[in-house]
C-alpha cells in the first residue's frame, strides 16, 4: 500500500462531507478513507495546531495541477475527457483521434507524477481543448486563487447559452456517456487504436463475435503468449465453423459456402496449436477457447472490465465495414457497458469448450 498523503486530507477540509464520501472513498482504500475521514473533523478543529502537519506540505497541498483543477471545475469524468480529447483531436489531425491517454496514463497526468512533458502530438490537442493554456502551465501547478480568477474570466467570456436541452435529450446523454467514440468502420478504429495499445498491458481479454480478427490475426502470437504467463486472463468465443449460424452469414455476406467457416477454423487452430498449446499449465488453464451457434448480431471485445468495443454485423455488409464503438465503464450498473457484458455472458455460458 502507498504511504498516505496529507494532500487528500487537505482537500477533505476544503469538501463537504457528501463531496469526501463520493469523491474519495473510490478513490483509496477502506482503510485511508476512514483516516481520511477522521481526519477531517480533527483538522476542522483547528488545522494549524496539528504538527504532524509541516508548512511546507500546506504550501504543497494548497496548490494542485492545473489540469486536474481544471478538470474538477468542468465536471468531466474520464469518459467526459477521452470523448472531448477526440474532439479537439478531429480538428487537429483525423489521425490522433482515439489517442487519447488510458486510465493509468490519465491519472498520471493529473497527479504531477510525470518526469517529464507528453507527446508532443498529446500537448497540440491538450492546448485546443484548453484555449490559453500552454502544455507546460496545464502540467505546472496552480493556487485555488488562480483557479478561482480563471472561472471568473472564463465566465465573462461566455457565450450566450443554448436553450435549454428536453429532457429526453439529457436522459439519453446521461444513459449513454459511457460511449467514449464511434468510427464508421472497423478499420478507422484500428487505425486510430491498433491492437497493442488495446491489449498490451491488459489483465483480461474477453472476445466474442465471427472469427476474431483483431485478436487473432492483427495481434502477434507471441504477444498473446506473453500476456498470458504474465497472469491475463484470455476468453475467445468464435461462431462455430460447422454450425447453422455461420452458414446464414456467409449467405448474407455474399460468400460462397465455407468462406468464413475456414476463416474461421484457421483462427481457432492457430490459438490452439500456435498460442495455448506453448503455454505453461498454469498459464494455459487461463486462456480458455470455445464456439457458440447462435445468430450473431454483435462483436464484442471486452479489455479490464474498464473498456469495451462493441461492433454490430450489418446486413448483407461484411464486418470490417461496420460502425464500432468504444466504451468506458463509469458504473457498475448503468450504460451500455453492463448491456453489453451480459450479452457476451450469456453467449459465453451457452458455447462449447474446445
Amino acid at each position: 500500500m502507498e504511504p498516505f498523503s496529507a494532500r487528500p486530507v487537505l482537500a477533505c477540509y476544503r469538501a463537504s462531507t457528501r463531496d469526501i464520501s463520493r469523491r474519495y472513498y473510490a478513490e483509496y482504500s477502506h482503510e485511508d478513507f476512514c483516516v481520511t475521514f477522521f481526519l477531517f473533523y480533527v483538522s476542522s478543529v483547528n488545522l494549524k495546531r496539528t504538527k504532524w502537519l509541516g508548512e511546507s506540505e500546506i504550501d504543497m497541498a494548497a496548490q494542485s495541477v492545473a489540469l486536474r483543477a481544471l478538470l474538477r471545475q468542468r465536471h468531466w469524468t474520464y469518459a467526459t475527457f477521452c470523448a472531448e480529447y477526440d474532439r479537439a483531436a478531429k480538428g487537429i489531425d483525423p489521425k490522433l483521434t482515439g489517442s487519447w491517454p488510458s486510465r493509468a496514463q490519465f491519472h498520471r497526468w493529473i497527479n504531477g507524477e510525470l518526469r517529464g512533458m507528453p507527446y508532443p502530438d498529446a500537448c497540440r490537442v491538450l492546448e485546443a481543448l484548453f484555449p490559453g493554456w500552454t502544455a507546460e502551465q496545464l502540467f505546472g501547478s496552480i493556487t485555488d486563487e488562480q483557479l478561482g480568477l480563471t472561472a471568473a474570466q472564463a465566465g465573462d467570456e461566455q457565450e450566450p447559452a443554448d436553450p435549454p436541452r428536453l429532457d429526453v435529450d439529457r436522459l439519453l446523454a446521461d444513459r449513454f456517456s459511457d460511449v467514449s467514440a464511434v468510427y464508421a468502420t472497423r478499420s478507422e478504429f484500428v487505425s486510430a487504436m491498433p491492437p497493442h495499445t488495446l491489449f498490451d498491458s491488459a489483465s483480461q481479454i474477453r472476445a466474442c463475435g465471427l472469427s476474431l480478427n483483431l485478436l487473432c490475426q492483427q495481434y502477434a502470437d507471441q504477444s498473446l503468449r506473453q500476456l498470458a504467463e504474465s497472469g491475463t486472463e484470455i476468453q475467445c468465443l468464435f461462431l462455430d465453423p460447422d454450425g447453422q449460424a455461420i452458414g446464414h452469414r456467409e449467405r448474407e455476406e455474399g460468400f460462397r459456402a465455407g468462406h468464413l467457416a475456414d476463416l474461421t477454423r484457421i483462427n481457432i487452430v492457430t490459438l490452439q496449436e500456435r498460442v495455448r498449446d506453448k503455454l505453461s499449465p498454469d498459464a494455459r488453464s487461463r486462456f480458455a477457447i470455445a464456439v457458440y451457434d447462435q445468430t450473431i448480431r454483435f462483436n464484442i471485445t471486452f479489455i479490464d472490465d474498464s473498456v469495451g468495443i462493441i461492433q454490430p454485423y450489418m446486413p448483407s455488409q461484411r464486418g470490417v465495414d461496420s460502425p464500432t464503438f468504444v466504451l468506458h465503464r463509469r458504473w457498475p450498473d448503468l450504460g451500455l457497458f453492463p448491456t453489453f457484458e451480459t450479452v457476451f455472458s450469456s453467449l459465453w455460458s451457452t458455447g462449447k469448450p474446445l
